[in-house]
């Protein structure tokens, strides 16, 4: 990794949904491997964050009864969206997920940074 000027704050974006179809084992899988890039983010000097740790605990207390119900309509998405404002970078991770590639042409059209490897996350300070 190049070392970066300071620390950033980066929107770890991968497949939620995608290809689980809505089991919660897969779901909470790829939960996992999103807090898995996040720490390896964190340990790299940055914050690595994603939509998902936000949104799942409001998703619980709305009363969602599962992924394309009113609340996760309501909430899932523009909770990410919300947080990317806040963030200076995205890294890409996974395969196709149309949400993760939402966030990650958002990102580019805002002028964000956006990596699609950890390798090319720069390290910070």
């Amino acid at each position: 990794m190049p070392t970066a000027a300071r620390s950033l704050m980066i929107l770890v974006a991968g497949p939620y949904r995608s290809g689980t179809g809505d089991d919660p084992h897969k779901l909470e899988a790829n939960v996992r491997t999103m807090n898995e890039v996040a720490l390896k983010l964190f340990r790299a000097g940055h914050l690595g964050v994603t939509g998902e740790a936000l949104a799942l605990p409001l998703l619980d207390t709305a009363g969602s009864t599962g992924p394309g119900d009113a609340a996760y309509e309501e909430i899932f998405h523009p909770v990410a969206e919300q947080l990317l404002a806040r963030c200076d970078a995205v890294l890409r991770i996974g395969g196709p997920s149309e949400g993760a590639d939402r966030m990650t042409a958002r990102a580019r059209a805002g002028g964000k940074a956006v990596y699609t490897s950890l390798d090319d996350v720069p390290a910070a300070r």
